[in-house]
């Protein structure tokens, strides 16, 4: 059996739904991931594209938090993670305890064509991503870190996030990005960005899947001690690899 979310825990709720109960950030209430990842309760409140906030947690150490909401989805500030860290770091944070964490002992693989995500043992908190995509303004790109407090902060967390401009209706369409634009979103039209005067990073697209996968990885319920290998891995392959590393439980361990 997969494990459960950490008792408390990190949980969704919307306060603009009067009579919902609170859902838990876990990867077993994922309903949708096309254009981010959507976590649903099981009254039918929805929480989309949580995953900058979720990895601004994750960066913070924070296993267990109530978010409410008065919305669809958190507001996309600054289209990075350090947007939320930074009033995290301000409010402060209370230690409850022995944090759990998981830990992988067998390798672990998704693959869709020719993007694909591992999970691999290791003593750190790993992570690896390399992107290709058919457009000069991003080209292929690779980074890699060891997750902490610190590295998250200044490697990871200011990466802004990116979209196609093609692809911005139907994400508004969805429900979802509304409050995406060219002040905080990196936009690509053909082969040129659109917005080159955001750029925090020469490899800022990469170093955004990361920051995206942390998010991603976040919903296994407790921190995972591994290396994360992401090659083109999206919001469903991740997905996919929480689902499949809890199908055996040969593959981890709890300490």
């Amino acid at each position: 059996m997969p494990p459960k979310a950490a008792e408390g825990g990190i949980q969704f709720k919307r306060i603009d739904l009067p009579g919902t109960a609170p859902f838990a950030a876990h990867f077993s209430n994922v309903t949708d991931t096309r254009l981010g990842t959507v976590l649903r309760g099981p009254d039918g409140a929805s929480a989309g594209v949580v995953e900058h906030l979720l990895a601004a947690l994750a960066g913070a150490e924070i296993d267990d938090c109530i978010v409410e909401l008065d919305g669809p989805e958190p507001p996309v500030l600054d289209g990075d993670a350090l947007s939320y860290l930074c009033p995290i770091h301000a409010a402060g944070v209370h230690p409850q305890g022995t944090r759990q964490i998981i830990r992988v002992t067998k390798p672990v693989s998704v693959t869709q064509g020719a993007a694909s995500a591992t999970l691999l043992p290791s003593s750190n908190r790993e992570f690896f991503f390399e992107i290709d995509f058919p457009t000069a303004a991003i080209g292929r790109q690779s980074f890699e870190f060891v997750l902490t407090p610190q590295t998250f902060q200044r490697e990871i967390a200011p990466a802004r996030t990116f979209g196609f401009f093609e692809d911005a209706e139907k994400l508004r369409a969805a429900g979802f990005g509304r409050g995406a634009d060219l002040t905080n979103t990196l936009v690509i039209k053909g082969d040129a960005l659109m917005n080159p005067e955001l750029l925090r990073f020469k490899d800022e697209f990469v170093r955004h899947k990361i920051l995206d996968a942390i998010g991603d990885l976040a919903l296994a319920g407790h921190p995972i001690v591994a290396r994360f290998e992401g090659r083109r891995s999206s919001h469903a392959l991740n997905n996919q690899l929480l689902r499949s590393l809890f199908s055996d439980p040969n593959n981890y361990e709890f300490s």
